[in-house]
């Protein structure tokens, strides 16, 4: 209490958090510490502090809109919301004031009502409704590869044209395991969250040798905040590579020089593609599961490598059959650095600018042109972006590449940003 009986600010939240009260968006966007954060769901307000530890999807998604309107990431992660109801009531502190605007800071209120009734059109129409027998093909497909390339080298030997073959099959398995498991990781495939999770740890766990809480804990943030410094994981390059516009300048400017990063286009080729997954993503994988005693993925991942040696070191030996590992993660790393990084690397990536959903996505993400063959070697993630005619009405850039410009485009932004940096390195 202040003097004379008045309240004090701190003390007006206090009591209307304990009974429900109202709130502005100033007193929403002050609670964004590690420690205290709230955020807004169809103008709701939550107290999510000590939720965020024990959320499904990892504390740092749901984190990254503390403070903000959440309601359209809300509805693209939770496909049943009547589910998630029981844990977002106990959360519930009250909501925004009347004269409060439903959306935070600068976001197009025109475009988030659109998407929202856009997202309700296409959801009445049932083209969010998933086919079980497409995804049950497309295991069928990955599990018939592997028993191939077994049977290929037990039968006929281990030579070199035959071991050659047979990685490629199994790098083709690999990478489409990637993709399937990718499906099953958003819930998209079954309409009970549960089956989908069980496939996913299964695809996941036992076809690739991962975690599932690994994959779900980075790929959310991903799309989260995508191309979003410190919030999107999938562009913590370790000071390897310079991204965007503003990051090269700033590093330029600091005259930070960990790369020579005006060469980046050139070593890219010996870097990313070859070592991100048989060396990052091994190393790490590894160390998530370990360092957080996530003892079920483990038990998982371990079923992956006992069948391999199981089955592999009868034909190569110990050393043998590493190697053969190794390179089958060589080839599979390659296919997906270039397949992942068409549809964002070449977009804006920046700081947080807490944008409405629409515009965010549209801004850091391309399409390829659909064809059989690309909707099979990208795994579909060449559909990222499905909103021509919302995108035309509201002026916002829709890009849609053919393959080979998608490729082109990575190498070409790496060396933008490399002369970029070069630039202030040198100038500024």
């Amino acid at each position: 209490m202040g003097r004379g009986g008045q309240l004090k600010e701190t003390d007006r939240e206090t009591v209307s958090e304990k009974t429900g009260g109202v709130y502005t968006w100033e007193q929403v966007q002050s609670h964004t510490s590690k420690n205290d954060q709230w955020l807004v769901i169809d103008r709701k307000v939550y107290n999510i502090t000590k939720w965020a530890k024990r959320h499904p999807g990892g504390f740092r998604v749901i984190s990254h809109y503390a403070g903000e309107d959440a309601s359209e990431p809300f509805s693209a992660f939770h496909p049943d919301p009547k589910f998630v109801q029981k844990f977002l009531k106990p959360l519930l502190i009250g909501e925004l004031a009347e004269t409060e605007p439903s959306q935070d800071r600068s976001k197009n209120a025109t475009i988030m009502q659109d998407f929202k009734a856009l997202r309700a059109q296409v959801k009445k129409q049932g083209l969010f409704d998933a086919r079980p027998s497409f995804f049950l093909l497309h295991l069928g497909h990955i599990l018939l590869l592997e028993v191939l390339a077994y049977l290929i080298l037990l039968q006929w030997g281990t030579g070199w044209t035959l071991t050659l073959l047979c990685s490629v099959m199994l790098a083709t398995a690999q990478a489409q395991a990637g993709w399937l498991q990718h499906d099953f990781g958003h819930l998209s495939v079954f309409k009970k969250s549960k089956w989908n999770h069980i496939v996913h740890k299964f695809v996941i766990g036992h076809l690739k040798g991962a975690s599932a809480n690994w994959w779900n804990h980075r790929h959310f943030q991903h799309h989260a905040k995508p191309n979003t410094f410190m919030k999107d994981p999938d562009i913590y390059m370790l000071d390897i590579f310079v991204l965007g516009k503003t990051q090269p300048v700033e590093y330029g400017m600091k005259k930070i020089k960990t790369m020579p990063y005006n060469h980046q286009h050139k070593y890219f080729f010996f870097v990313a593609p070859p070592l991100l997954i048989p060396v990052f993503y091994n190393f790490n994988i590894m160390k998530t599961m370990i360092s957080r005693r996530d003892w079920v993925d483990l038990s998982w991942a371990m079923t992956f490598y006992l069948r391999y040696f199981y089955c592999y070191v009868p034909l190569y030996g110990v050393f043998g059959s590493i190697a053969f590992y190794l390179f089958i993660r060589f080839l599979e790393s390659h296919w997906f650095v270039w397949m992942t990084q068409m549809s964002h690397l070449p977009m804006e990536i920046d700081h947080e600018k807490q944008q409405d959903w629409l515009t965010m996505q549209l801004q850091t993400t391309c399409n390829v042109e659909q064809s059989f063959f690309n909707d099979w070697l990208s795994g579909h993630l060449n559909f990222q972006i499905e909103h021509q005619s919302l995108c035309h009405k509201h002026g916002i850039p829709y890009q849609m590449k053919t393959m080979w410009q998608g490729l082109v485009d990575v190498v070409k932004c790496l060396k933008t940003s490399g002369d970029l940096w070069l630039d202030a390195y040198l100038h500024k």
